[in-house]
């Protein structure tokens, strides 16, 4: 008979049992290729997952794994990544093109396959390769385990996917933006939810998204900034929200009538349906946060449709006050007055310290690519860099295979834990200065930062003025991170490690960097393998907005990295 300390023990086992039996594996096949749409009224031919844009969602519940056979039609190289997932032993599976692997071929497959244990809320899925993420993208949805949720439940669950819309191939584009523009990307033509930019723009049939509601009933919307180069405002007239998650992380009950989100994050939000009788627009547009960089951007607002079950379907929507397009206190105030809700089993954040890191991110200058056809030799071209150095892709092997294999020579473990000199980041005189031309000036690398494992990392993100000040969303995959302060100017350790949230803090996997100032984040490197850290804004990772960690193995089998599998697409 088991003894009265054994009782507990033998009951978590068996409760691990039956959760283990009770997971699923959920198998789905993507097909990628051509799809013609016409958004704008324009019939255009652009790469697609399904023949659906956005791509298909993919519901699981926490615990399930996942196995998704990806078959390249396209005659594009593809790669996809499953955006906030961990990855834990399933390294091969995160997707990031020539980190983690080569891209599948035109004619290739690849089966990603991996487990979402811990996970629950609201993630996505996108193309990282090129800047096909822009019509290459769906929802990862995990619902709890027991189907419990930590606030009440929703009537309905509704994917809203904000998008971004070019009236051109989004590869044409970046090569004509890399090759002749220095990385200036023109901007996007509309802004879509669910994949339809809405009734402000010119009337198509079918552009609009509409969404059914029921008077008194409650809803969850999950909502996902997909698109390449925002961050956006979303509204509902006459309705407000409470956020409950964000990056499928929960938070406290955050009461609000304006959702800001950067590009790649996520924000759950309830919303009751507690209006008049009525239409109303949802409705998105971008909040343009950069200080004294290029002036032209998209000012459009995609908008959808709310409609109560019984709304008389003559009655104009009601429209939204939307905030100004440079309304910095609104998104500052969303973004700092969310908290982590803290629960039973929970991680809670690490009070010791092993690595320290002040990162300093923004634009700079890069020397001419001798591929670039328009570049002013003297000058340079545009560049972006964390810490000085523009991170360089390799181009014969994945980081990660070159590391499993050893293959060292392919990377340089030199990443700087801290700028080459420390200056007044956000002073916008910075181009002026004689003395600072240097570090103007970034320099390419395929540079790593390697970590023990189980280290916990601690990373000043400062922003820079050089060229222009904006907020930076970067997004670190394999890992949620704790964030644990934000502000503007230059980060001051002595006033803002008092004001550190060490009991409840947010907890993401993407974080916008405020435009002119600093945001503070810890995690514990408890995943070997090979993760990138990169800007969501797209046309800022070819410029070299990166930086990777190479997380060391563990000593115990769930703490090394495997082998990877039979049909790891080859360079």
């Amino acid at each position: 008979m088991a003894s009265g300390d054994q009782i507990p023990l033998l009951a978590a086992a068996l409760l691990c049992a039956l959760l283990a039996a009770d997971s699923a594996v959920v198998e789905r096949t993507f097909h990628v290729g051509n799809l013609t749409v016409s958004p704008l009224c324009e019939r255009r031919v652009i790469t697609a997952v399904n023949g659906k844009l956005p791509g298909p969602t993919i519901r699981a519940r926490e615990g399930d794994t996942l196995l998704v056979l990806v078959v390249n039609h396209s005659p594009y190289g593809i790669t996809i990544h499953w955006h906030g997932v961990f990855q834990k032993q399933s390294g091969w599976a995160d997707g990031p093109s020539m980190i983690t692997q080569c891209p599948i071929r035109p004619g290739g497959s690849y089966a990603y396959r991996f487990n979402v244990s811990g996970q629950e809320g609201t993630l996505w899925w996108h193309a990282h390769a090129s800047f096909l993420r822009a019509t290459v993208h769906g929802a990862l949805i995990i619902r709890p385990r027991n189907r419990s949720f930590p606030f009440r439940t929703p009537h309905r669950q509704v994917p809203i996917l904000l998008g971004e819309w070019w009236n051109a191939d989004v590869v044409d584009l970046e090569k004509q933006a890399f090759l002749t523009g220095g990385g200036i990307v023109n901007v996007s033509d509309a802004f879509t939810i669910n994949g339809k930019p809405g009734e402000l723009y010119p009337r198509c049939k079918n552009h609009t998204y509409k969404l059914e509601v029921v008077s008194g009933e409650t809803y969850l919307l999950r909502i996902i900034n997909s698109a390449l180069h925002s961050q956006l405002f979303f509204k509902i007239a006459g309705h407000s929200f409470t956020v409950v998650a964000v990056d499928a992380s929960y938070t406290k009950p955050y009461d609000t009538d304006v959702v800001v989100i950067a590009a790649g994050q996520t924000v759950d939000a309830l919303m009751v349906a507690n209006a008049p009788s009525s239409r109303y627009y949802m409705a998105a547009r971008p909040y343009f946060s950069s200080a004294g960089g290029p002036p032209s951007f998209d000012n459009t607002t995609a908008t959808a449709i709310v409609r109560y079950a019984d709304a008389d379907d003559d009655a104009p929507p009601w429209m939204p006050r939307m905030p100004a397009l440079n309304d910095t206190p609104t998104a500052h105030r969303f973004y700092t007055n969310l908290t982590g809700l803290r629960r039973p089993g929970a991680p809670a954040v690490p009070l010791e310290v092993e690595e320290h890191m002040f990162v300093t991110v923004g634009l700079g200058v890069l020397a001419c690519e001798p591929t670039q056809v328009v570049c002013n030799r003297s000058r340079g071209t545009l560049g972006a860099s964390m810490n000085n150095v523009s991170f360089r892709f390799p181009t014969a092997m994945s980081l990660l295979e070159a590391h499993f294999r050893g293959f060292h020579a392919e990377y340089q473990s030199d990443f700087p834990d801290r700028p080459p000199a420390m200056f007044d980041f956000t002073n916008n005189s910075l181009n002026t200065d004689p003395r600072l031309a240097p570090l103007l000036r970034t320099q390419r690398g395929t540079k790593v930062k390697r970590l023990k494992y189980n280290a916990t990392v601690e990373m000043v993100l400062q922003n820079t003025a050089f060229i222009g000040a904006e907020n930076h969303p970067l997004h670190l995959h394999g890992f949620n991170f704790f964030v644990l302060a934000q502000g503007f100017g230059n980060y001051n350790a002595t006033t803002a490690r008092s004001g550190f949230n060490l009991v409840d803090p947010q907890v993401r996997n993407t974080i916008g960097v405020p435009a002119g100032g600093w945001a503070v984040i810890r995690f514990v490197a408890d995943n070997p393998g090979v993760w990138i850290m990169h800007c969501h804004l797209e046309q800022h990772v070819p410029l070299g907005l990166a930086t990777v960690f190479v997380v060391e193995n563990g000593t115990t089998p769930d703490s090394v990295l495997p082998p990877p599998p039979p049909d790891f697409p080859a360079c």
